[in-house]
């Protein structure tokens, strides 16, 4: 009889073990819960972190993520108002506000991104294509600012020639590129709210051309950028020719102002020495005489020199005198 006693208590505490734990849940701090019964939703959202207990096997725990979400589009082709075609690559954050709508909308969050495919994309097409391309890149019109110094410096002819050459005019925004991202936060807003979805923040993360038209755009940028430095180069040319120029002008004027300057000083020397023979030779004509002769026989007569004179020679009389 005791045995049997043993026995009904160890099922019962096996059974109660596993009631218990068929009962009890637990709540992460980044998690909202929903319980539902035969398919209906029991209560509201349980958002408290801990340990919760629910009626075992006819209640059901559905789990809902409250931390904010990130939502990455497929980039998709849009015409803008201009005319221009682009892809738009968007990104999005987002969160579940109402678990319980939630639940009873998308279930889940496969579902929830799903939604947000349709929703957020169809807002970004709409409000893309109502505004030229400029508003999409641009946040402000700051670099006209910049354009309008740098075309003044042009004008005052401050810039290096040709680099006037690569200012072009810049169209000015309206809205700008955070302006466009709150209408889209607005539009799909609306879209989303009843679905127990907020959306938090829509970017758009980057914008390209269509493929052949991004080539075009490419070969005439490069075309432009290849015209510009042609005539940088001329210009670069023509100062050189200048500088050139200016060198042999510079150069022939030195050196003809020294040639005057060593031909002035090699008469004044001239001069000199003239005055000086002159002097001498009126001092002293004998001996300047003698002098000269001396000199004339060194020149006339060099090394292992021979020659045959007759002896009546005025050319040697200077050597027969004792």
């Amino acid at each position: 009889m005791r045995a049997e006693r043993n026995v009904w208590a160890l099922v019962s505490g096996v059974f109660l073990t596993i009631l218990l734990f068929a009962s009890a849940y637990r709540v992460q701090e980044w998690d909202q819960v929903i319980i539902t019964q035969f398919g209906k939703p029991v209560g509201g959202p349980i958002t408290a972190a801990g340990l919760h207990f629910k009626l075992p096997l006819i209640q059901r725990i559905w789990r809902f993520d409250k931390r904010i979400l990130n939502w990455d589009a497929n980039p998709n082709q849009i015409p803008t108002k201009d005319k221009k075609y682009i892809w738009v690559d968007t990104t999005a954050r987002w969160r579940m506000t109402d678990p319980l709508l939630f639940l009873q909308t998308v279930q889940t969050e496969e579902n929830a991104r799903s939604r947000l495919d349709g929703i957020i994309e169809a807002a970004t097409r709409d409000i893309i294509s109502n505004y030229n391309l400029v508003e999409a890149v641009r946040n402000s019109d700051s670099i006209i600012a910049k354009v309008k110094l740098k075309r003044d410096m042009a004008t005052r002819g401050e810039l290096p020639p040709g680099e006037e050459e690569g200012i072009g005019e810049i169209e000015p925004i309206v809205l700008g590129r955070e302006k466009l991202s709150e209408m889209i936060i607005e539009k799909a807003r609306a879209g989303l709210k009843e679905l127990g979805i907020q959306i938090i923040d829509v970017q758009l993360r980057r914008i390209a051309y269509e493929a052949s038209v991004e080539s075009k755009v490419f070969e005439r940028m490069i075309s432009e950028r290849q015209r510009i430095a042609q005539k940088i180069r001329s210009v670069g040319l023509g100062e050189q020719s200048k500088i050139r120029g200016k060198i042999t002008r510079d150069l022939q004027q030195i050196e003809s102002e020294a040639y005057k300057r060593s031909e002035t000083l090699r008469g004044a020397a001239d001069a000199t020495a003239i005055r000086n023979y002159a002097a001498a030779m009126n001092s002293d004509p004998e001996f300047y005489e003698f002098l000269r002769t001396l000199e004339a026989y060194k020149k006339a007569l060099p090394a292992d020199t021979r020659l045959i004179l007759s002896a009546d020679s005025e050319f040697l009389e200077l050597l027969k005198k004792k």
